[in-house]
């Protein structure tokens, strides 16, 4: 009975002593161990993250028990973990931190309303181009850079720094020339390089077998940036786009329109606007056995 007195008289008086500058350190630690989830969600960090919690587990079952051999190996095995840890996981803390270079707080300051009008500009010259691209079942990889500069990929390519038209990607894209193998790279609403090569996936043991190689190449790059990737299948003439590591299909010329308007031009003009979700392609293993390019 005494215990639990004691208890109770430790719980009032950490409520007694609580301030608004603990209310703000909690707050953000919840948001940051919050953000981490999300990020680690369908990957291979969530196994880790799962390891994490039943190593912490058993370290306080230990304690509690007293197994001092437990104990001991779980103290090592943590220790030395760490570092461990940071270098088998690099490419996702990578990804942490590139996602939190791109908050919206870098851009405070900045002033968009150039790029923002080159995007209106651009909009329909792109979804015009992406139809008659999926019309005849030619293959395109359009990137559309944000945030996030792309030089490491547009030094891959070939530099053309165009306004862009429907005849020019018809070009580009057109089968068997020299600048259709690769990704064409746009910076506020200009061609700025054609031919160019991406990353592959973080996850590729992950994406659905029937996907080829321009799918798995919009994947790469949204996992490493925030631009936004449209894809033409060669097979099928399907538009899908890339965003955020997710690919999403079936965008006719009306969806992309507004798509694409949403993500470059409203949210350029306006603070974070929430985003339209779309049902996210199934990336695992399986599925429709149909060859995309």
């Amino acid at each position: 009975m005494q215990q639990l007195i004691t208890f109770l008289e430790n719980i009032l008086a950490v409520i007694k002593g609580f301030g608004i500058s603990d209310f703000i350190d909690i707050a953000i630690i919840s948001y940051l161990i919050y953000k981490a989830f999300k990020i680690a969600k369908e990957t291979r960090a969530e196994q880790l993250l799962k390891g994490i919690f039943l190593l912490l587990a058993s370290y306080v079952f230990a304690e509690l028990l007293n197994l001092r051999t437990l104990k001991f190996l779980l103290d090592n095995v943590i220790t030395s973990g760490i570092l461990a840890l940071v270098i088998l996981f690099q490419p996702e803390l990578r990804r942490i931190l590139e996602k939190v270079g791109r908050s919206k707080v870098s851009n405070v300051f900045s002033i968009n309303d150039k790029a923002t009008n080159s995007w209106q500009h651009a909009i329909p010259i792109i979804v015009e181009a992406v139809d008659r691209l999926s019309k005849t079942n030619t293959g395109a990889l359009i990137v559309l850079e944000r945030n996030t500069k792309l030089g490491e990929q547009i030094a891959t390519g070939v530099m053309m720094n165009a306004d862009p038209s429907v005849e020019l990607f018809g070009n580009i894209f057109f089968v068997n020339t020299p600048l259709h193998d690769g990704a064409v790279i746009m910076r506020n609403g200009k061609i700025l390089a054609a031919a160019c090569f991406l990353p592959k996936p973080l996850k590729e043991e992950l994406i659905a077998s029937h996907l080829g190689s321009r799918h798995r190449a919009s994947i790469g790059i949204s996992e490493v940036s925030d631009s936004i990737t449209i894809v033409i299948s060669e097979e099928t003439g399907t538009v899908s786009i890339a965003e955020n590591g997710q690919l999403h299909r079936g965008f006719g010329h009306d969806r992309l329109t507004k798509y694409l308007t949403e993500q470059l031009v409203t949210n350029d003009k306006k603070e974070e606007k929430k985003k339209k979700s779309f049902p996210p392609l199934d990336l695992l293993k399986g599925g429709n056995k149909n060859e995309e390019n």
